[in-house]
């Protein structure tokens, strides 16, 4: 998608908000992880379902809303120091380690309660605490932050019905642990999930920030199909209606 359409796709995003109306909406942190297959490349997407009032109907990476757990979760390994470093500039939270500790918690817990991919590594000393990390204990597999790769952040423009701070991840294939067939049902909030190249993403409904994110995420694949760590990342807003984009 050129960036005349893209740019086309998120006036149209914005202009449907201000018709949802104007109430002041809190900005909440969120997390997205791309999973990356890196032959074609292809990423993992799926259709969020036309029940959801934000962003019905549209393919999208999995990813949702920080939960106040998630910082509190154990850890088999940690951030690189580069990546640690990128998340934690320009963080609105004052608790910049443990903020970052919960975005990355949440875009690996958010994975598995959409499509049952569990990212991690097995047979890890230290297993993830929590209620919501039952499935990972159960199969011995701990949190491995290490091959996270800081890619993106974005915030929702005003206007929306919901407001997200999202910071977007990328992890290579090969961190799937184990995929549990069960997660997924007939009240899931992601159907349609599926791998897709790129290309094939772009001809998705997608919408108009994960178009800029593809983008994003293709050029830094041409420059390095590992992502080294500590890389650019563009970093996304509406200010008084216009695109800001700078490089954290």
């Amino acid at each position: 998608m050129s960036e005349a359409t893209a740019a086309e796709r998120l006036k149209r995003d914005a202009a449907a908000g201000k018709a949802e109306g104007h109430r002041r909406v809190t900005i909440r942190d969120a997390a997205t992880l791309i999973l990356i297959d890196r032959e074609g490349p292809s990423v993992l997407m799926g259709r969020r379902s036309m029940r959801h009032v934000f962003m019905p109907g549209r393919f999208v990476f999995p990813g949702g809303r920080v939960d106040p757990t998630d910082a509190r979760v154990k850890l088999e390994a940690t951030f690189d120091p580069a990546t640690l470093g990128k998340l934690t500039t320009a963080m609105r939270s004052s608790h910049g380690e443990a903020r970052a500790r919960a975005l990355g918690a949440a875009a690996i817990r958010e994975v598995y309660e959409e499509t049952g991919v569990l990212v991690g590594t097995k047979g890890a000393a230290t297993l993830p605490n929590g209620p919501a990390w039952q499935a990972f204990r159960d199969r011995g597999i701990g949190l491995d932050f290490s091959a996270l790769r800081y890619v993106f952040r974005a915030v929702t423009p005003p206007g929306r019905p919901r407001r997200f701070d999202t910071r977007f991840f990328a992890i290579p294939r090969e961190a799937i642990a184990e995929i549990d067939p069960t997660r997924v049902g007939e009240d899931a909030e992601l159907e349609e999930i599926a791998w897709v190249t790129l290309d094939e993403a772009r001809k998705l409904e997608l919408p108009g920030i994960t178009h800029i994110v593809i983008d994003s995420l293709a050029e830094r694949l041409a420059a390095g199909p590992d992502l080294a760590a500590g890389g650019d990342v563009p970093f996304f807003r509406m200010v008084r209606g216009e695109r800001k984009m700078v490089v954290l």
